[in-house]
C-alpha cells in the first residue's frame, strides 16, 4: 500500500502549484501513516460470522471471515485483508459473549513476541457446548512488560471501554478511572474512532488532547500515530494560555483564589467599566451638511449592545455602524438614498471614531489583569460583594511592576488573561477535546478548556482520588459546569487492568482519607503481582532494590519525593547505574527512570521502587494532598512494587 502510494505520479493531474503543494503534502502524510511499526502486528484478531454481515440470516447462508487489526489493509487488487478495529463490523471482537455472541461463531485472537506471531486463541462463542473462559492471552498481552512509549490497549479493549471509546460525537462524556483502568488509553483510543467515523467534520473543526505537562504529552504521542493517526494536536492548559511568559510562581492561598470561578465575575465587571455612557452629541460633517446624533439616542445605542451582552470587541466594532445608521436614518428622512458605502464612510468618519473610541476604549486583557493585581482600589471597585476583603489581600502583589513585560507572570495570572482575551473576542473552538488528569484543574482552569470546545464536544478523563493541588477538583458535576459541558454523561471505571492486586489492595487503604466513598478498583489481573515493603537505613538500600528489580525484563521507574532526588541521583551514578527523567524513552540499555512524586502521575513502570514514603506526603503543603500524591505514586508498578523506607510508614498505611 504504501508502495502504491510513492509510486504516484502527480505532474498532470494538478491545475497549478498551489494544488501540487498540497496534494504532495497529503501523499507525504499517506505515507507517513503507513509506516511499518516493526513491532506493532497489522492484525490481532478474527470474527468468523455465522452469517455475512447485513445479510439475510437464512438457513444454509455462508458466514464471512474478518480478520481485526489498528488499521485497514488490502492486497494489490483493493480487497480487504484486515478490517479497522474502528468499523461496525469489528465491534463484535470487543463486545460478543458467550450470552450475546451477535452472530459471531469464532473469535481468534492472536498471540505476538516482538511482532512474530507466536500463538492463538479460540472462542467459539456460538456452541452452547463450550464454557466460558478467561482468555489467557488477553491477560498475558495485558501483563506484557513494556519498554518505550505507552502502548496502545487496541487489542485488549474490554466491553465497558468499548461502549466509550464508540460514543457519539454530539455528546461530552466524562470518565472516572482509578489507576489502571484505562482511561487515558481509552480517552485516545476515543479520538482514533472519533476522527475515523467523523473525519470530514473533525478535519475541519480540529481535534486536540490536553495533557497535564510535556512529560505526559510525550509519553502518550506515539499511541495514535501507532493506530494511523497523525493529525491530532497535543497541548498543556499552560500552552493554551500562553498570552504572557510564565516566570513567577503563586502562594498556594493566592493561587487557589485566582484560580476560583468567581474570578470570572471580577473580570467581566473590570472590562465592561471601560465603557461609558455618553454624554455629548456626535455631529458628522458630509460636503455642506451636517449630521447631529444627540447623546440620548447614543446613550440607547450603547445601553442596548450592554444588554446584548456580546463580546467588548465586538460590540466596540458594531458601536461605528450603529452610529452611522442612526446617521443614515437622519439622511433618509430629509430625501437622501444613501447606500452600504455611505454608511462605512460615515463610520469611518472622524468624529465617530473619536466618540466610540471615548464611549468604548480598546482593552488590553493583560494590562487589565495587571492593574486588578497591583491596583488595590481597582480590585475593590470590581471585586466587592464577590471576593472578600483577605481574598483581595492574598492576591494583590506586594511589589508593582512597570509593564506586561517585565511582570512576573504566575500559570494562574495566564489563566486570568486568557479569561480577559476571551471576554473581549471570541475563542477560537474545536471540534472535539480530550481532557485528561483534569482532577487537578482549577475552575477557572476548567473555563478555559471548556472555551476551546463551546462548539464541540469533549471527553474529560481524571480520578478524584489523585487530585493532587490545592484547588483539585472536588466533584465532577462541579467541574462539568465549570467546563460549559454540565450535561455530559458520567462513566466509572472500576476494573484494573495494569496494577497488580496486592499492589492496588495496598495502595486502596489511602482511599477512605483521600476521596470518601469513591469505589476502590478491583484488578482483572491473575498474578498477583511482586510486593514488598522494605526498611532501608540508607540510600544504598534503596539502589539495591532497583538492582533486582532491573534482572527482570521491562522497564524500572525509581519514584521519590522532590527533595530527594539529588541525593538518589548521585547514588544511582555512584552505582554505575544509567538513569533517565520522566519523558524520555526507554530502551533495552537503559530502563530505569527516576521520577520525582511531583510527575509520576500518569506513567506506568513494569517495576517500581517507591521511597520515603513520608518524605512523598510531607513534600506537599498539606498533608490529604500529600497522601493522594503517595496515591498516585503507588499506583504506576504493572508488575511489581517495593517500597523503601528508613522513617516509619504513614499510619494511613498501616
Amino acid at each position: 500500500m504504501r508502495e502504491d502510494v510513492e509510486a504516484l505520479d502527480i505532474r498532470d493531474v494538478t491545475a497549478n502549484w498551489v494544488n501540487a503543494e498540497v496534494l504532495a503534502r497529503q501523499i507525504d502524510e499517506r505515507i507517513k501513516a503507513l509506516a511499518d511499526l516493526s513491532h506493532t502486528p497489522l492484525f490481532f484478531g478474527r470474527l468468523d460470522y455465522l452469517h455475512a454481515p447485513g445479510a439475510e440470516q437464512a438457513e444454509g447462508a455462508e458466514g464471512e471471515r474478518f480478520y481485526i487489526g489498528r488499521r485497514h489493509v488490502h492486497d494489490a487488487d483493493g480487497d480487504p485483508m484486515v478490517i479497522d478495529w474502528r468499523a461496525p463490523v469489528s465491534q463484535p471482537f470487543y463486545r460478543a459473549s458467550k450470552k450475546d455472541p451477535m452472530d459471531v461463531g469464532l473469535r481468534r485472537r492472536f498471540g505476538y513476541t516482538g511482532g512474530d506471531l507466536t500463538a492463538y486463541e479460540d472462542e467459539h462463542l456460538s456452541d452452547p457446548a463450550e464454557a466460558a473462559t478467561t482468555s489467557k492471552l488477553l491477560q498475558q498481552e495485558i501483563e506484557r512488560p513494556r519498554v518505550g512509549p505507552m502502548r496502545d490497549i487496541v487489542a485488549t479493549i474490554q466491553p465497558e471501554q468499548d461502549e466509550i471509546v464508540r460514543s457519539d460525537l454530539s455528546g461530552s462524556l466524562c470518565v472516572q478511572g482509578g489507576p489502571g483502568t484505562g482511561k487515558t488509553a481509552v480517552g485516545l483510543h476515543r479520538v482514533a474512532y472519533l476522527l475515523y467515523a467523523h473525519r470530514e467534520r473533525l478535519s475541519r473543526t480540529g481535534t486536540l488532547v490536553i495533557g497535564p505537562n510535556r512529560s505526559f504529552l510525550h509519553y502518550i504521542e506515539q499511541v495514535l500515530p501507532a493506530l494511523g493517526e497523525l493529525e491530532v494536536k497535543q497541548a498543556t492548559v499552560d500552552d493554551l494560555v500562553a498570552h504572557v511568559e510564565v516566570r513567577g510562581t503563586d502562594e498556594a492561598a493566592a493561587a487557589v483564589v485566582k484560580g476560583d470561578a468567581r474570578m470570572a465575575q471580577v473580570l467581566r465587571r473590570a472590562v465592561r467599566s471601560h465603557v461609558t455612557l455618553p454624554t455629548e452629541p456626535v455631529v458628522v460633517v458630509r460636503g455642506s451638511r451636517r449630521w447631529r446624533v444627540p447623546a440620548y439616542e447614543l446613550e440607547d445605542i450603547v445601553k442596548e449592545l450592554l444588554d446584548r451582552d456580546i463580546r467588548y470587541g465586538a460590540a466596540r466594532d458594531a458601536l461605528p455602524q450603529r452610529i452611522a445608521h442612526a446617521v443614515l436614518v437622519q439622511m433618509e428622512r430629509s430625501g437622501e438614498a444613501p447606500d452600504d458605502r455611505v454608511q462605512d464612510a460615515v463610520a469611518r468618519n472622524t468624529a465617530v471614531k473619536a466618540a466610540v473610541k471615548a464611549i468604548w476604549p480598546p482593552v488590553d486583557p493583560a494590562k487589565l489583569v495587571l492593574r486588578l493585581l497591583t491596583d488595590a482600589d481597582f480590585l475593590a471597585e470590581h471585586a466587592q460583594g464577590v471576593l472578600t476583603d483577605d481574598e483581595q489581600k492574598t492576591i494583590l502583589w506586594a511589589k508593582p511592576t512597570r509593564s506586561v513585560k517585565t511582570a512576573k507572570w504566575s500559570a494562574a495570572d495566564a489563566v486570568l488573561i486568557d479569561e480577559a482575551t476571551d471576554l473581549v473576542q471570541r475563542t477560537h473552538s474545536l471540534g472535539h477535546v480530550v481532557l485528561d488528569e483534569a482532577q487537578d484543574l482549577s475552575p477557572m482552569q476548567y473555563r478555559a478548556v471548556g472555551r476551546r470546545c463551546t462548539t464541540g464536544s469533549a471527553t474529560v478523563l481524571g480520578d478524584l482520588a489523585q487530585g493532587t493541588t490545592p484547588w483539585a477538583t472536588r466533584s465532577w458535576h462541579e467541574a462539568l459546569a465549570h467546563l460549559g459541558k454540565a450535561e455530559a454523561h458520567i462513566e466509572e471505571l472500576t476494573a484494573g487492568f495494569r496494577v497488580p492486586t496486592d499492589v492496588i489492595t495496598y495502595a486502596s487503604r489511602l482511599l477512605p482519607h483521600i476521596a470518601p466513598g469513591l469505589t476502590p478498583v478491583a484488578s482483572v489481573r491473575e498474578n498477583s503481582g511482586f510486593f514488598d515493603v522494605r526498611p532501608a537505613e540508607d540510600d544504598m538500600r534503596v539502589i539495591a532494590a532497583c538492582e533486582e528489580l532491573l534482572r527482570h525484563e521491562g522497564s524500572v521507574g525509581l519514584i521519590a519525593a522532590d527533595a530527594r532526588v539529588p541525593a538518589l541521583a548521585e547514588a544511582l551514578t555512584a552505582a554505575g547505574i544509567g538513569y533517565l527523567a520522566p519523558g524520555e524513552e526507554t530502551t533495552y540499555e537503559t530502563r530505569l527512570t527516576l521520577v520525582p512524586a511531583s510527575l509520576a502521575k500518569g506513567l506506568e513502570y513494569d517495576y517500581v521502587v517507591l521511597d520515603e514514603p513520608q518524605a512523598v506526603v510531607d513534600g506537599e503543603p498539606d498533608e490529604r494532598t500529600g497522601l493522594r500524591r503517595l496515591y498516585v505514586a503507588l499506583t504506576r508498578a504493572v508488575s511489581g512494587l517495593i517500597v523503601t523506607h528508613a522513617a516509619p510508614l504513614p499510619p494511613q498505611l498501616a
